[in-house]
């Protein structure tokens, strides 16, 4: 049964989200004014699929984890208001990721399960050797260079340390009746994350009545229109070629002119929301540089910061480019040849982080 909305979604569509262009109602902007941006940890192990809530995220993030198994980083906003969101499964952040989170804005609201990090009660002064976490990879680290504070007043929040339920649910029955192992059952609740934020003080303005979007950058949006010249109408690649469960393919579709996801050769639905098929207006691969594994629990650092090449397939085209993100504050955009910024398709975007030189076919 669809999930009712929240809203009249048959009024004018007028009010541009800020973070993909895609038009709502006015009612809907009106919630979203007082909030900030949740950008939320979310596996994607074959047996933690489908996931839940991925179809109202605004922007998708997605990059390899550890052995060639990938994660997201997914970005809630305006998408995510018109519908109670339960987001899953909830899972453990990684630097690169966070890197890319910090570009929304001040103290946005991370969202995860842990991290990678080097706390250890059993080791010699509570802290793990190097070469069994490699300080490169250190959440803790990142988190006050960045001045993402936890405890109960903080925007780092974190599912196994400073918010429990309701906010949080481990449910091991999200999928139905088989019970999913331990680690893929945390389940958010998109609302509830955003009222404790609230109590936080982490509105749309913070206490001292500074906005999130003070310092953000905004994209350049277009009203989508098909090409009429060398259509692509599907891509495909792979993060680790020996993880074909992994492999990513997008098919293009004309008439709404967005892009169907598939993962490990099968449909990537969404299990939430009458489980429609994951897709996106854009679909941008960044190439980064790969290094790793760095320490014995196999972390890998995805050099996210800098500049590189890229491919944006947008109106069942590609332009072939580049991205930057001088630092981990700015915001990544892309540029064609000529050096000109591309005007990125109204609606959702998925920004895929791959090793460079892995081959995309389209």
């Amino acid at each position: 049964m669809a999930q009712k909305s929240k809203f009249n979604l048959n009024l004018p569509k007028t009010e541009e989200c800020p973070i993909n262009g895609q038009k709502y109602t006015k009612p809907e902007a009106d919630v979203w004014n007082t909030r900030r941006p949740i950008v939320q940890m979310i596996e994607n192990h074959q047996d933690a699929r489908p996931e839940s809530g991925l179809s109202r995220a605004d922007v998708v993030y997605e990059a390899v984890a550890e052995g060639g198994i990938t994660r997201f980083a997914a970005v809630f906003y305006c998408g995510a208001v018109a519908n109670e969101v339960k987001a899953a499964p909830l899972r453990s952040a990684r630097v690169y990721f966070m890197n890319l989170a910090a570009g929304y804005g001040k103290n946005p609201l991370f969202l995860h399960q842990g991290g990678a990090n080097n706390i250890c009660s059993t080791c010699p002064g509570g802290v793990k050797p190097r070469s069994e976490i490699d300080p490169t990879v250190n959440t803790l680290t990142l988190f006050d260079k960045l001045g993402w504070q936890g405890g109960p007043k903080g925007n780092n929040l974190d599912g196994g340390y400073n918010i429990g339920f309701p906010l949080v649910v481990r449910d091991q029955y999200r999928l139905g009746s088989t019970p999913s192992a331990w680690e893929h059952a945390v389940v958010a609740n998109l609302d509830l994350i955003w009222q404790d934020a609230q109590k936080r003080g982490f509105n749309y303005k913070d206490d001292s009545g500074v906005a999130w979007t003070q310092g953000f950058r905004k994209w350049l949006f277009q009203d989508g229109k098909t090409t009429t010249s060398s259509p692509v109408t599907n891509l495909k690649f792979n993060f680790w070629e020996s993880m074909s469960g992994y492999d990513v393919e997008w098919k293009y579709d004309q008439a709404p002119n967005s892009y169907k996801r598939f993962n490990g050769g099968k449909e990537h639905i969404d299990w939430e929301f009458d489980k429609p098929q994951l897709s996106a207006s854009n679909v941008v691969v960044i190439f980064v540089k790969e290094t790793g594994p760095l320490d014995t629990e196999h972390h890998m650092f995805y050099q996210v910061i800098g500049t590189g090449k890229a491919l944006v397939f947008q109106n069942g085209g590609v332009i072939a480019g580049t991205w930057r993100k001088a630092t981990p504050l700015d915001r990544e955009a892309f540029y064609d040849t000529n050096g000109k910024e591309i005007e990125m398709v109204r609606g959702a975007t998925w920004i895929e982080v791959l090793p460079a030189g892995n081959p995309v076919t389209y």
